[in-house]
């Protein structure tokens, strides 16, 4: 990521929401200069199996007690927003469902 790509104001969710933009600023650029245009450039199905393998990736990491556990979480976090952006969804609209499961009248309840 190069120091300008840092330089956008925050927005609701923090760095998140800068990652956000950075990733669908980059989805068209050259694929043999940016890893995210790369992911974007190889397909849906390439970027889903990449959330697959991150995801085992932290699981083992978290159930292992793994030094690189965070490292794992942060690349999951990265490819599924890569994802959401592939399928022209957002980190707002996962909130929104998230807020909806945490309502009285919500399917879902947090303990």
């Amino acid at each position: 990521m190069c120091s300008s790509d840092l330089g956008a104001k925050p927005h609701r969710f923090g760095f998140f929401s800068q990652l956000e933009s950075i990733i669908e600023t980059r989805k068209n650029q050259d694929p043999n200069t940016s890893y995210t245009a790369s992911l974007f450039n190889e397909g849906l199905h390439r970027i889903c199996q990449k959330v697959g393998e991150e995801g085992v990736e932290t699981a083992l990491a978290g159930a292992t007690d793994s030094e690189n556990f965070l490292d794992e979480c942060a690349d999951l976090l990265y490819h599924l927003i890569v994802l959401l952006k592939a399928k022209n969804l957002s980190l707002e609209e996962v909130e929104t469902i998230l807020l909806d499961r945490h309502q009285p009248t919500g399917g879902y309840h947090a303990d």
